[in-house]
């Protein structure tokens, strides 16, 4: 007689964690993104390094669309779906690199947004088949 119970790995609760943290993120981010968009603030942003020169229109329609992506994604997470976890990734990549450039600006904002970031992908990546399992 085979067993064919599964193994639970205590990573699987690092994606539960994961999903949330998309979720909030998301949600999050897209607010920013609005806020920009309807705000009565269109002027440019330059940061302190004087490299980047972003439109907070611009600004805000970039953040309100990944948000929305992240939020999508945690929730497809949370649900199980395979495929979210390699789109999860890519955003929260992308996510990160977005914080990069915003780090002259709000500095420990942008570091605890990137914290947050490398552990998800960690999760994500490394013990993707335990949460795929549970």
């Amino acid at each position: 007689m085979t067993d064919n119970t599964v193994t639970k790995s205590g990573w699987a609760g690092w994606g539960t964690f994961a999903g949330v943290v998309l979720i909030i993120a998301g949600a999050l981010d897209a607010l920013h993104g609005l806020q920009a968009i309807i705000g009565p603030n269109t002027v440019f942003f330059i940061a302190k390094s004087g490299l980047f020169q972003i439109n907070v229109a611009g600004w805000g329609w970039w953040h309100l669309i990944l948000g929305l992506a992240v939020l999508f994604a945690g929730i497809a997470l949370l649900g199980g779906a395979k495929w979210a976890r390699v789109v999860a990734i890519i955003l929260v990549a992308i996510n990160a690199i977005g914080q990069l450039t915003l780090i002259d600006v709000q500095p420990w904002l942008s570091i605890g947004v990137l914290a947050l970031d490398i552990v998800v992908i960690y999760a994500l990546t490394v013990h993707g088949k335990e949460i795929d399992k549970a």
